[in-house]
């Protein structure tokens, strides 16, 4: 078994390092990313407070709402640090969930709770990990530093919030739409990290990397060993079979570990 050794993360840069496109536009999105995040965080969590669920889990999701605030306004400072001027409006229904209305709202928090956080939030770690290590500047590595430390709560919760629905008595009903939806949830996370043609595009301008950016290809490089230091593991510790809905995605999105 071959042991990585801990990346050093290098100091804060003393001298100004220009920022391209590429980086405000990686800034300007974070920012999307984390105050969507917060808006869909926090609907799910009103399902939870409807369902009358576990209160650890209610006050964890509140939690999280906040610290994805933060993680927006800190983004906007790299944002704007990076000469970022204004970030384009989100439409409101990109901050809400849909709700079927022939769905129970277990079922609609089990489809959210595991493709947002047990596949999103977990695979985040390590893609956030690597980001911070080349990234020197300051206001970029402080929203890194923030995020990380966060992230790795926000997993925990979507692990502990599938502990939870597989032990009420819709259980059979939960496993089955897991069963049914993570090959869908999988290709949808292989299209987001994984691109056509994202193998070849494994370099970046080092000053981008001192912003906080990494090359497209890193982003397979570590799905695909998330899928087997995390997602492995953890499905399977709580009955679910991996490997056939895995396989179901890669013959839908081919571009990485496809066999």
């Amino acid at each position: 078994m071959t042991v990585e050794a801990p990346q050093k993360t290098p100091p804060i840069a003393d001298e100004n390092i220009p920022a391209s496109d590429a980086v405000r536009a990686e800034w300007g999105r974070r920012v999307e990313a984390e105050y969507r995040s917060a808006a869909i965080t926090h609907h799910l969590t009103l399902w939870l407070i409807q369902m009358a669920a576990s209160p650890d889990l209610i006050h964890d999701g509140l939690r999280i709402v906040g610290d994805e605030m933060v993680h927006a306004e800190m983004s906007f400072a790299a944002f704007a640090d990076a000469g970022g001027t204004a970030v384009p409006p989100l439409t409101r229904e990109s901050l809400a969930l849909p709700l079927n209305p022939k769905e129970s709202l277990e079922m609609a928090v089990t489809r959210y709770g595991v493709e947002v956080f047990c596949l999103g939030e977990t695979v985040a770690v390590p893609l956030f990990k690597v980001l911070r290590e080349g990234c020197v500047v300051k206001s970029a590595r402080e929203a890194l530093d923030r995020v990380l430390r966060d992230e790795v709560r926000h997993r925990e919760f979507g692990w502990t919030l599938l502990s939870y629905l597989v032990e009420l008595p819709c259980e059979a009903e939960v496993r089955a739409l897991v069963k049914a939806e993570l090959p869908a949830m999988f290709a949808r996370l292989r299209r987001n990290y994984a691109p056509v043609g994202g193998e070849a595009r494994s370099e970046i301008p080092e000053a981008d990397r001192a912003w906080g950016l990494m090359p497209i290809a890193r982003y397979g490089e570590l799905l695909e060993r998330c899928l087997e230091r995390d997602y492995r593991p953890r499905f399977e510790k709580l009955g679910f079979d991996l490997d056939t809905a895995w396989d179901d995605a890669c013959r839908v999105h081919p571009t990485i570990g496809a066999s």
